[in-house]
């Protein structure tokens, strides 16, 4: 497993934020069963960065909390099984590596939605890379049944890392 991790800003979350991040990505995978090795790249940057990545990419001019950039199309989220046959690009020709996308957080919204949501900035770090990780391997929330879904699987993987609320 590749994990590439850039940092930027001059805010600096109060734990080891690579190995929380290699964590969390590496039981998001195993959750989803996903068969390959991958590739994922992490930004942690400030909301200024993000929010003109959002103006970007989605057209909406305000920061966020997290973006998760798909580099794959699935059938169905989580479904692996295609990608070899369909997707022969989705590989890294140097590692063979499945190459999953990109996840950029604000390190300032990570502090802020963990007092707002009364928990640690670990738990919310941990859980805005399972979120984005889902992402990443094709699940969405723009249903209510994609939604629950995703929630479900946020709460396994949070159980897999053993870090709660």
């Amino acid at each position: 497993m590749s994990i590439y991790i850039e940092e930027e800003g001059g805010v600096r979350l109060p734990f080891d934020t690579d190995e929380i991040a290699r964590t969390v990505i590496s039981a998001a995978l195993e959750y989803e069963n996903c068969p390959y090795e991958a590739e994922v790249s992490l930004l942690l940057t400030t909301d200024e960065e993000v929010r003109k990545l959002n103006h970007t990419a989605r057209g909406l001019d305000r920061t966020t909390d997290v973006l998760s950039f798909p580099m794959q199309e699935y059938s169905r989220p989580g479904d692996f099984s295609a990608l070899e046959e369909e997707s022969p690009d989705a590989f890294n020709p140097e590692t063979g590596e499945l190459m999953l996308g990109d996840i950029v957080i604000s390190k300032e919204r990570v502090l802020a939605q963990a007092e707002e949501y009364g928990h640690s900035p670990l738990r919310e770090y941990a859980f805005l890379i399972a979120h984005s990780m889902l992402h990443l391997c094709g699940y969405d929330h723009m249903e209510d049944d994609e939604r629950l879904l995703m929630e479900e699987r946020q709460r396994g993987i949070m159980e897999k890392v053993n870090i709660q609320r």
